[in-house]
């Protein structure tokens, strides 16, 4: 039986309240790190914890009322200001990503935290399988510079034990947190004869493989009602800075070409937790048709195992993990056939999609930011009282 966790929850009233510095992106900036790391904040806070944050990028307008300071470049100035913002925590939490800091490989985290005299927790986001020779350096020296690293797979920590030079006793997995409800409730079945609704959710760009997607609709012609495909979400920041709207536009032309044109809709609407989570629930089936085989992490597949969703996945290592246990169906990647025929097999089968979210609400406990949140505080606590006895 796989399990999500192996760091045991925090009970109430073990242990202290802690501060935590959080270096990361932040919302309003719109990125998965981003989305992360305020949820974990706010789980963190809901412990008893205090959380200030050091925002990685450019302050918007109005900025978070827990930031304390920005590392926009590498302007000495702003490197004290974040440094001393850390500095005055109980322990720092280092959102890793080659992306996310300046330099090759986002290098200059390491000579940041090399200022850090706090206890320091990386959460590694990716852990490549061929990474070349400078992101494995970066990925081993900011792991050899933390007390602790927190993966959120075991394909994550399989990998960095096995393609990187890192202290195994540093290394724990803590899952994923979930921004739905945990174990949320079915809605009411669908009126007999309504089109059953599939949906892809998230920021787009190329990788996300919804081509795939679209694609597989011909492979359910003869449904009756034929299955509604939703594909929401706005196009990602960086692929819009770089390319403009150009993947989706590739992706309407394709719609309108396919057999299936009248029952895909593209939503770029805006929405916050509650109106998310509501769309997440009028879905029958919930497709990720991503690229990718090195996505360790999905908040996207987290969220929608937590809300009760049957999934189909392509296999991206963090579903063929997740996913094992019976919460949903894998295929290969770029086989709109596959994905088509498991997305038939899950609509037009009861009790397979029934099997399914009932596997999904089993797993959904372990995955809620609350049970994720109070392993971060149990690991901060033995991180703590490591570093103690060790200046003592």
């Amino acid at each position: 039986m796989h399990t999500a966790v192996s760091v045991p929850p925090t009970t109430s009233g073990e242990g202290e309240a802690r501060s935590f510095g959080i270096l990361s992106t932040f919302p309003p900036t719109s990125c998965g790190i981003a989305t992360f790391s305020a949820a974990l904040a706010a789980g963190l806070i809901a412990t008893g914890a205090s959380v200030d944050v050091v925002r990685v990028g450019p302050s918007p307008e109005f900025e978070d009322v827990l930031v304390l300071a920005s590392l926009a470049g590498r302007s000495p100035e702003e490197r004290t200001a974040a440094v001393e913002a850390l500095n005055a925590d109980d322990i720092v939490i280092v959102q890793h990503e080659y992306g996310l800091y300046d330099g090759p490989d986002g290098e200059s985290i390491i000579e940041l935290m090399a200022a850090i005299e706090i206890p320091i927790l990386v959460v590694a986001h990716t852990v490549l399988s061929h990474p070349t020779p400078n992101q494995r350096r970066v990925l081993e020296e900011v792991c050899d510079a933390a007390d602790a690293v927190v993966v959120m797979t075991e394909t994550a920590r399989t990998r960095l034990f096995e393609g990187f030079d890192v202290d195994h006793s540093k290394v724990s997995l803590i899952p994923h947190g979930a921004a739905t409800p945990s174990g949320a409730p079915v809605g009411e079945p669908r009126p007999t004869g309504d089109a059953p609704r599939v949906l892809t959710w998230g920021l787009l760009g190329p990788g996300k493989g919804i081509e795939w997607a679209i694609d597989a609709l011909d492979e359910l012609i003869g449904l009756d009602p034929h299955p509604e495909y939703i594909v929401a979400g706005s196009t990602h920041p960086k692929v819009r800075e770089r390319h403009g709207e150009a993947y989706r536009e590739m992706l309407v032309d394709r719609a309108a070409s396919s057999t299936a044109a009248a029952h895909v809709t593209f939503d770029d609407t805006y929405r916050d937790l509650a109106s998310l989570n509501d769309l997440i629930q009028t879905a029958d089936l919930v497709v990720l048709p991503y690229d990718s085989r090195d996505q360790v992490t999905s908040g996207v597949l987290v969220d929608a195992v937590a809300a009760g969703r049957p999934v189909v996945s392509t296999a991206f290592p963090h579903a063929v993990e997740l996913l094992a246990s019976g919460a949903g169906i894998v295929v290969p990647q770029r086989d709109p056939v596959a994905l088509g025929q498991a997305i038939r097999s899950v609509l037009t089968d009861p009790e397979l999609a029934a099997s399914m979210a009932a596997e999904a609400h089993r797993l959904a406990p372990d995955l809620s930011w609350p049970a994720v949140a109070s392993r971060y505080c149990e690991l901060a606590d033995d991180v703590a009282a490591s570093r103690a006895a060790v200046t003592s």
